[in-house]
Order: structure tokens, then C-alpha cells, then sequence
């Protein structure tokens, strides 16, 4: 089931991911939702997906997330966003980081997001770490 009202559930989500509240980033997932970024193993349960979250939050204490469109592929939706912020959360590079992808987000019955695969291209984020955008 896709929720109603989804252009603003896509604008809430990316401000959760500003607000520096990880738990925020989770209340969008169904609570045994699941959260996989790129080829990393799947975050599962609201927990698992505040700490990924968690984790860009610290290691970028600036970061702004902004929702740039949603695209519909058959019963899923592609939520694309761009992520700019600097990297100077504990052992960070100092360097601003500016990287675009998207959510392959299906939801659940009640309308939050059952599974989300996140991508993004890991390899320029990995060489704006240590270089800049």
C-alpha cells in the first residue's frame, strides 16, 4: 500500500534525516522495517535503522538531506535525494561532501516503508571524503 498523502510522508522523511534524531528516520519504517544501504547488510527493526542513521548524523553534524523527486516503479516508489554536509563528526576528514541517490521503498499495509534499498554511488561519496566535493 502506497500512503496517501506520499509527497509529504517523501518531504517528512528527508527532514527527519535533518533533524539530528535518528529515531525520526525510523518512525518512517514499518517496525519491523528494513533499511539496506548499497551492499551493505539490511538494518531490520526501528533500532537497527536509528543507528544507520545515527551514523551519518555523527559523521556529518551539518548534513542537509533534500527530497528531489519520487519516481513510481509499479508497486514500489524511488525516493531520490541529495545528501551535502561536512565530515567532521569523531575521525572525520574535514572535507564537504555533496552525493545524490535514491530509496527503492516498499511499503507496508499500514503505509510506512516495509523495505528500503538505498543507493548511492559509494566510490565518488568515498573520494569526497578524502578530496572534497
Amino acid at each position: 500500500m502506497i500512503p496517501p498523502n506520499i509527497l509529504a510522508f517523501a518531504q517528512g522523511y528527508a527532514k527527519a534525516w535533518c533533524s539530528d534524531v535518528p529515531e525520526r528516520v525510523a518512525a518512517f519504517f514499518a517496525p519491523d522495517g528494513s533499511l539496506k544501504v548499497n551492499d551493505g547488510a539490511p538494518a531490520v527493526g526501528r533500532p537497527a535503522i536509528a543507528a544507520v542513521a545515527q551514523g551519518f548524523m555523527t559523521a556529518f553534524p551539518d548534513m542537509l538531506v533534500s527530497f528531489d523527486r519520487l519516481e513510481r516503479k509499479g508497486e514500489r516508489l524511488h525516493f531520490h535525494w541529495t545528501l551535502t554536509g561536512t565530515n567532521t563528526g569523531p575521525g572525520g576528514t574535514g572535507k564537504f561532501v555533496r552525493v545524490s541517490g535514491y530509496e527503492d521503498w516498499r511499503f507496508a499495509e499500514g503505509g510506512l516503508v516495509a523495505e528500503s534499498l538505498g543507493h548511492f554511488d559509494a566510490a565518488e561519496y568515498d573520494r569526497q571524503l578524502q578530496h572534497g566535493a
